[in-house]
């Protein structure tokens, strides 16, 4: 009997997997499928071999974002679309997040296109509290740093953060920093195949002294089990609901989603919004495979269905 083929796509860092999609090949095979991990941008993969083809620890993606999409546009089974791929590599999906319906966190733009001076973006940091400055095309948290806006030296090396990643062409966030993360760290909502699966509470990253991580840094997250609350799926369902909308408005068509990953993080106490979304991953984000025995056998088993499709 033959084993219908599933690719687990990579980058040449990780040519084994990341620590987190590790276990996933034999799961899969205790499943009947015949899984391969192979390099995305290796040339001599044949992709057109594979019956499906799943995206994971493509670190790298944002360093070669074009040469990834036109991959991704070249391989005839891949999950999630590279349609959906695309939308998601760009962090602007937040203002069309925003513009249905959703809260996300305030957040100032800087376009390579502004020609933006050192005072000029020095007038667009906040005037007080703390805040985080990233660009909008990254992975795994790289380029991200956390800085303190009455800090003489803080805010100085904003701004040479700021000028950095402008100086690659590459768009800047800055968001004030929710000391809500601080007390209550971030919620993670996962679905697979469109259903809600399971809940992850991580603890905040960015702590005071932080400063940003190098591009080709890996932040390790502190990750703790949760029932997800009654209140939290409901939120989720919120955003799902919305992206699966927008989603449909950009691609012409519904896609279910083979994975998405919702972070989120609570307003302040009796504040709203209740909730504010921080990002949706739909590429390579972390699905906490090896956190739990069983998200990676739901997981596997997600895979295994849409084979069958």
């Amino acid at each position: 009997m033959v084993r219908p083929r599933v690719y687990l796509a990579t980058s040449a860092a990780f040519p084994e997997l990341d620590r987190d999609d590790a276990g996933l090949p034999d799961a899969l095979y205790e499943r009947g499928l015949e899984p391969r991990v192979a390099v995305w941008n290796d040339p001599s993969i044949d992709w057109n071999d594979a019956d499906l083809v799943v995206v994971r620890s493509v670190r790298d993606y944002a360093q070669s974002s074009q040469e990834f999409i036109q991959w991704a546009r070249a391989v005839p089974r891949i999950l999630n679309s590279a349609d959906t791929i695309e939308w998601n590599m760009d962090k602007h999906y937040l203002q069309a997040l925003e513009r249905h319906g959703l809260s996300t966190i305030p957040t100032t733009w800087l376009e390579p296109s502004m020609n933006l001076s050192k005072r000029q973006i020095h007038s667009r940091f906040p005037a007080h509290g703390d805040f985080v400055v990233k660009p909008a095309v990254s992975s795994g948290g790289r380029g991200t740093g956390r800085y303190t806006a009455t800090d003489a030296s803080s805010r100085a090396e904003a701004i040479l953060h700021a000028q950095y990643e402008l100086s690659q062409g590459r768009s800047v966030m800055v968001q004030r920093y929710l000391h809500e993360i601080d007390r209550s760290g971030e919620i993670s909502l996962i679905y697979l195949n469109g259903i809600a699966a399971y809940q992850v509470e991580k603890e905040p990253m960015l702590h005071p002294r932080f400063r940003n991580v190098k591009e080709a840094d890996v932040v390790e997250e502190i990750v703790h089990m949760r029932d997800a609350t009654e209140e939290s799926w409901r939120w989720g369902e919120r955003i799902r609901a919305a992206l699966h909308g927008y989603m449909k408005e950009v691609t012409g068509r519904e896609e279910l989603l083979l994975f998405n990953r919702v972070d989120i993080v609570l307003g302040d106490e009796g504040a709203e919004p209740d909730f504010y979304v921080m990002e949706i991953s739909l590429i390579d984000g972390q699905l906490y495979l090896s956190k739990d025995e069983e998200h990676l056998n739901r997981f596997a088993d997600a895979i295994q269905t849409r084979v069958s499709w």
